[in-house]
């Protein structure tokens, strides 16, 4: 790597670290200033779209991410509310049906796009959301629901998601079920043969054993084609069940640092994302049709939170908004099938840019509604 490369990669650092938390004053997310920065280095014909070293940043960030997703999964928390989630969930899935049945019979969509389109809109973005919890002015109850609802949105999405990308054949389900079922139940034991040879002789290497085994994870669904998010939760999700036999592996010190790993290099993800934005995306038309949809679907998303939780939970009116803007954004979730969709079904341009701008609306709403701006910041 010659000097020059080695100052544009430190000059790309130090921008999408600085800028986007110079920003949040403004109460613009940092994720989408960093997805406008690499938009803005695509437009003016700097060609790093491709650059494997930001790629792999950017891999580090969306994996580490859905890493700490995985840890934050309290199978004793959703135990507690289990009824009203799996109503959550009922919910959900009629309003998810709804869409492809729309999809399908009025723009003639196939059912695999329709429902890629609809997880894409109607799916919360857990990580981004859990990292963001604490600027939001919730109080601890609030804070629960929210968690605990997004997280078990995201175990939904992340099994519908999965069923979609291999519903080509049976046989490359099967396989890939298959394979899934394997790496799901491996890992807990990979984490206990780590634990018995390497950390007793190793003291404070939990942490980079834990995000070892979740790029590992993540590398393995991306082969199976379902993208690293699927394989990096994974592996959170079986550290955090071992947290009892292996209590320093999902402590909350490494809890947290996994979080700080994660701020790091999140950044990077949005911004190389933003440099892949086609240009037909950049129209007009994109921009008007994002606001269609979020014209649509967003109050829906709204209405019928506040209306589970009116109904159901006997919220008050300001809680039952407060728990229902709170789970408004979507940006990873639909970033990341915006994209599937895009690379492997084609969709336009005008509707990939259209997704783009209902997921910065969506990400904005909290920070211009609730109390403090939405970063990825993780001081609590």
């Amino acid at each position: 790597m010659n000097v020059t490369s080695q100052l544009i990669y430190l000059t790309v650092i130090f921008t999408l670290l600085v800028i986007p938390r110079a920003l949040q004053r403004f109460r613009i997310p940092a994720p989408l200033t960093c997805f406008a920065l690499g938009i803005s280095i695509s437009i003016v014909g700097v060609e790093y779209a491709n650059d494997p070293t930001l790629a792999l940043l950017a891999t580090l960030g969306i994996s580490s991410l859905f890493l700490f997703a995985g840890l934050e999964v309290n199978i004793h928390d959703l135990r507690k509310g289990i009824w009203l989630l799996l109503g959550h969930l009922f919910v959900r899935c009629i309003i998810l049906a709804a869409c492809v049945w729309i999809g399908t019979s009025y723009f003639e969509f196939s059912w695999q796009v329709a429902a890629l389109l609809a997880l894409a809109a109607l799916t919360p973005s857990t990580g981004f959301i859990l990292e963001s919890l604490p600027n939001m002015g919730l109080n601890e109850d609030e804070k629960f629901w929210v968690t605990n609802k997004a997280i078990a949105g995201e175990l939904l999405a992340l099994l519908l998601l999965f069923l979609v990308l291999k519903s080509d054949s049976y046989e490359s389900l099967a396989v890939s079920s298959a394979m899934l079922f394997m790496l799901a139940f491996g890992l807990p034991f990979l984490l206990m043969l780590l634990g018995r040879t390497v950390i007793p002789h190793a003291p404070g290497s939990e942490f980079s054993l834990l995000v070892m085994v979740g790029l590992i994870a993540a590398y393995v669904t991306k082969e199976l084609g379902v993208y690293y998010l699927v394989g990096a939760f994974l592996a959170g999700f079986a550290a955090r069940q071992l947290r009892e036999k292996m209590p320093t592996l999902a402590s909350d010190e490494n809890l947290h640092a996994v979080k700080l790993f994660a701020s790091f290099f999140v950044p990077f993800y949005f911004f190389y994302s933003g440099m892949k934005v086609p240009e037909g995306a950049l129209l007009w038309q994109s921009l008007w049709l994002g606001l269609i949809i979020t014209a649509v679907v967003l109050p829906l998303r709204v209405l019928s939170i506040i209306l589970q939780r009116l109904v159901v939970h006997k919220d008050a009116w300001k809680s039952s908004l407060s728990i229902s803007l709170a789970l408004a954004p979507t940006l990873i979730f639909t970033l990341v099938l915006a994209t599937i969709l895009h690379e492997r079904y084609d969709i336009s341009d005008t509707l990939f840019g259209g997704l783009l701008v209902y997921a910065a609306l969506t990400t904005m709403l909290p920070a211009l509604v609730l109390n403090k701006s939405v970063s990825l910041d993780v001081d609590r």
